[in-house]
């Protein structure tokens, strides 16, 4: 038969200091262990069915000898009635590191989203708008919520201080909301109807915004000025001041002719191929030259270390502030996008060329699904000629 252990006090307990196992007595196999960096701790030493089992009873002094003695003779009652304390307890970890890994903060699946998708965006300004925007005005109110736990009162809280003030920022706002929500539903952080989502639901709750914030349009040089614009501008040095001619000769986005490359030039076909990675729709976009936009691109240097046709002096692309500088220095009223703008009043109001002509010319989106299904071509040699008598207009005496 085994010694029974001498039953010790808290005080001798405490006196324990020596590197090792202690039994303290009071309970069969209850030990007090001491390791080399002095660290104290409780183990019980017990059979569990045909198995010794040491189990953890906490640390010392946290865990004083009698609540030491209280777990271990509970643990032992639960032993001699079939259970296992040690089997149970790593299974409560364990469904408690699973519901764990399914719980996340609103930042938290808000910067997982991000991570997630960046790399598909094109601009990187994008990712810091994102994280400016939710760092803004979402985080504060709903930041350190439980992802599973933001609803329709909680995304109310965040959009109404901004929806009448702030109207272009807090309905993208809603939109991000929205998308993060929606990732953590398909990643299982959260279930259920996304309460961020505008259509039969925030609608109904909120102003449309274009019903409470008018469109701001890009300032627009009016097509009656163009003339003497355009002699200004050529007597202006510099490849900033090109760029923006052939800008407004190709009635295209900035920087889609600041990525502008030789190789997409067709000198002898007359036709610019923007790539689609380069336009706003995400399709490859043919431009037909006008002699004037030839002329200029036959003018300028190519660089023998880049492609670029309108690169910085240093090799670069231009900036996206140049040709707004350069606007600004003119003392003009309008921006460079704004000469798309005065393309389309031309085409509209000057010529008989179609509705559809025009559009096409400057790359939009066509919103008719029906429409899009039935235009299969792009209709560059009908564009060609409407580009020609763009041209004559921007250069006539």
């Amino acid at each position: 038969m085994a010694r029974k252990a001498k039953e010790l006090s808290a005080l001798e307990v405490g006196r324990l200091t020596s590197v090792g196992h202690h039994a303290v007595g009071g309970v069969a196999g209850l030990y007090l262990y001491v390791v080399e960096s002095g660290a104290r701790s409780w183990v019980l030493r017990t059979m569990v069915g045909s198995k010794r089992r040491h189990m953890g009873l906490g640390g010392f002094p946290e865990v004083t000898l009698a609540k030491a003695r209280d777990k271990a003779r509970t643990a032992k009652e639960q032993i001699s009635q079939g259970f296992d304390p040690i089997a149970q307890r790593s299974a409560v970890a364990s469904s408690l590191k699973a519901q764990q890994a399914t719980q996340k903060t609103f930042k938290e699946a808000a910067l997982a989203y991000i991570d997630a998708h960046s790399q598909s965006w094109d601009n990187p300004k994008h990712r810091a708008q994102w994280v400016s925007t939710l760092e803004s005005y979402a985080f504060p109110h709903i930041g350190n919520l439980l992802v599973q736990d933001v609803e329709q009162e909680q995304v109310l809280k965040v959009l109404e201080p901004i929806w009448a003030s702030k109207t272009e920022t807090a309905s993208r706002l809603r939109g991000r909301i929205e998308s993060v929500l929606g990732w953590a539903t398909v990643r299982k952080y959260r279930s259920g109807d996304n309460p961020a989502r505008w259509r039969g639901h925030l609608d109904q709750l909120l102003a449309a915004p274009n019903k409470i914030q008018k469109v701001k349009h890009h300032r627009a040089l009016p097509a009656s000025q163009l003339a003497d614009f355009m002699k200004k501008l050529r007597a202006r040095p510099g490849m900033g001041a090109r760029a923006l001619e052939f800008v407004i000769y190709c009635a295209a986005r900035s920087g889609e002719v600041r990525g502008a490359q030789w190789s997409e030039m067709d000198m002898k076909s007359a036709v610019w191929k923007v790539p689609a990675e380069r336009m706003k729709a995400k399709k490859e976009h043919r431009v037909p030259l006008s002699p004037s936009a030839l002329s200029l691109l036959k003018s300028l240097p190519r660089g023998a270390d880049s492609d670029l046709v309108f690169a910085s002096s240093k090799g670069n692309p231009l900036s996206d502030m140049t040709l707004t500088l350069l606007m600004r220095r003119m003392d003009v009223d309008a921006v460079p996008h704004g000469f798309r703008s005065t393309f389309r009043d031309w085409a509209g109001e000057s010529t008989d060329y179609p509705r559809e002509l025009a559009e096409q010319a400057l790359a939009h989106v066509i919103e008719s699904k029906v429409e899009a299904a039935y235009r299969r071509g792009d209709a560059l040699e009908k564009r060609r000629k409407m580009m020609i008598d763009w041209a004559n207009f921007c250069d006539r005496k």
